[in-house]
């Protein structure tokens, strides 16, 4: 499945979400939105603990929303973060997002949105993040 990804609209769902990220402890707000091979978007945010461990990134709130709801293909997605209270930041996803979309994403198609505002927004392949990634191909048995 392909959608057409509309950016401007993962901007404003993924700066929606980072409104509600709980992130007492770092102040650092991040929002993500993800595009769907149904063409369903689903938000995530970060939300820190006080253990820290058991903290949830935004990227990968939105994709366990997502799968949890029967998704499996997706198409893109969007990230916003910053310090609370500031303009939003080109925000990475840390090592253990990428290996999330590793899982569910094609490297090659996948396309990771990194915005600071509407105008200023970086676009990479998840390949491009996670060279030599991964994923379930690895586990396949040949032959």
């Amino acid at each position: 499945m392909s959608c057409k990804v509309d950016k401007e609209e993962l901007f404003r769902l993924a700066r929606e979400a980072r409104e509600r990220a709980y992130a007492p402890y770092s102040g650092f707000q991040v929002g993500a939105a993800l595009l769907a091979g149904s063409g369903r978007i689903y938000q995530g945010c970060n939300i820190e603990n006080a253990a820290y461990t058991p903290t949830n990134c935004a990227e990968r709130t939105a994709f366990f929303k997502a799968v949890s709801e029967g998704e499996r293909e997706f198409e893109a997605i969007c990230i916003v973060g910053g310090r609370q209270g500031a303009p939003c930041s080109f925000t990475a996803p840390c090592g253990v997002c990428r290996q999330v979309m590793m899982e569910f994403c094609s490297p090659e198609t996948f396309l990771v949105i990194l915005a600071a505002d509407q105008e200023h927004m970086k676009e990479y392949r998840l390949e491009e993040l996670l060279p030599e990634g991964f994923g379930p191909d690895n586990l396949k048995q040949s032959g």
